[in-house]
């Protein structure tokens, strides 16, 4: 088939046929098709969208470019999480463990930083040499072993989305719900999960703005998934402001240690004992959220979570003592900070706008070849419904070029609302399909 009927036939608003979808994905996989002509199919798809049919036959194909990987040989449920992606948004570097911990195997495969938005393996990679591509063969012995593993698209795993994921971003084609659904999708059922639970992003630092389009995304995912054999549930949580308080790769690591030693942030550590719960109870660990919502407590704080990342990371090569030691992870070179110019509530921290500003300190990539600093980022003192007095310190700025400092300071100080009356934090998890 010739690659420019079928992107003109979706560029028109017509439905491709399941063959079409096929023979696209494949040649592109192969190196047959270039990035240029799957980008035109990307831009196409992303004003004309996909049906239901569509989007379902792209998740197969892209999941078909690799192998699909079967576990049944282990014992314990294979249970997964997702998320869309955020501002801050570290909870598999606290989910993972803490299913490890409560008895599901937990074969998690992640994605880069997208636009914006932080990615998980990026986190990682800021361990001093964790490494996130392994082999199938050594992907099966961590999970064994771990009871987890943490890795990235392979050669031999989904490598159409791995291509695909990456052009997304540099093509301004990210915001789609057909190809955010294929993309999570394809991955996730090549992992032979039994089970999967999404968590739906929505808010200014999602790619989903409105509650609609999460509900959609959520709803096609959990169709894909459903009609593939998979238990699959969807929560839907606010991102209008960062999770947590860290937004920056070791910054984000030392956090999610943090959480798993019983310190974290409130949000972050709600957000991770629902997803776990959910997780629980697909596995049928648990019968109920409130018994699972006890096993996540025990396993965090007992410390049995925190020895299972500690295992992980040193399994996959890291260095396992930044577990104690947040001096081995990489740090910024100079601290600033963003002070309050009033007293009053802090009324509004807008995501998207501090995700940006992250980029611009090096913690995040505009382009496909661009250098992260690990060590980069920001940590906010204050969030949503604190108080404030005038000159103390929202947020504390770590950089390691200050001549982009002046710049990111009036970017936060933009989006930084106070108010005069108090203002209650927002609502975080806002629905679950």
């Amino acid at each position: 088939m010739q690659a420019a009927q079928i992107i003109r036939k979706k560029r028109d608003g017509a439905a491709l046929e399941r063959e079409e979808i096929f023979d696209f994905i494949q040649r592109y996989s192969r190196d047959e098709i270039p990035d240029y002509q799957a980008s035109a199919l990307l831009m196409a798809i992303y004003f004309r969208g996909m049906d239901a049919r569509e989007t379902a036959d792209l998740t197969e194909a892209m999941m078909r470019s690799g192998q699909v990987l079967d576990f049944s040989g282990l014992a314990q449920p294979k249970i997964d999480k997702h998320s869309t992606g955020g501002v801050g948004d570290k909870t598999s570097l606290i989910v993972a463990p803490a299913a490890a911990a409560g008895g599901l195997v937990v074969p998690e495969v992640s994605g880069r930083g997208l636009g914006h938005t932080g990615g998980t393996l990026d986190k990682l990679e800021s361990i001093p040499g964790f490494r996130t591509r392994l082999g199938l063969s050594e992907f099966r012995q961590v999970l064994r072993e771990c009871g987890m593993a943490l890795v990235g698209q392979t050669e031999e795993l989904v490598p159409a989305d791995r291509k695909l994921y990456a052009l997304r971003d540099l093509s301004a084609t990210v915001e789609s719900i057909p190809l955010i659904s294929a993309s999570i999708m394809s991955k996730k059922l090549a992992e032979g999960i039994d089970g999967l639970v999404l968590d739906v992003k929505m808010g200014s630092g999602a790619f989903m703005k409105r509650i609609e389009d999460a509900r959609s995304l959520a709803e096609r995912m959990v169709q894909i998934g459903m009609a593939c054999g998979k238990r699959v549930r969807a929560l839907i949580s606010s991102m209008s402001q960062p999770l947590g308080r860290a937004v920056g790769n070791a910054l984000e690591v030392m956090e999610s240690i943090e959480t798993l030693k019983g310190r974290g942030p409130r949000d972050l550590v709600e957000i991770s004992r629902e997803l776990t719960a959910h997780m629980f109870l697909l596995g049928s660990v648990d019968a109920s959220l409130d018994a699972a919502r006890a096993r996540f407590d025990a396993v965090v704080g007992s410390g049995h979570a925190l020895e299972k990342l500690s295992q992980t990371v040193a399994r996959q090569g890291g260095d396992p003592r930044v577990v104690e030691d947040y001096s081995r992870l990489p740090r910024a070179q100079h601290e600033d900070s963003l002070v309050a110019p009033e007293d009053g509530y802090l009324a509004g921290l807008d995501a998207e706008t501090i995700g940006h500003a992250s980029m611009l300190l090096g913690a995040g990539r505009d382009r496909l070849d661009s250098v992260i600093d690990p060590g980069v980022g920001l940590v906010f003192e204050k969030k949503v419904g604190d108080a404030v007095e005038t000159g103390e310190r929202i947020c504390a700025i770590y950089s390691n070029d200050r001549t982009r400092v002046v710049r990111v300071r009036q970017m936060l100080r933009d989006v930084t609302v106070i108010a005069q009356e108090a203002v209650a934090p927002p609502v975080l998890i806002l629905d679950v399909i």
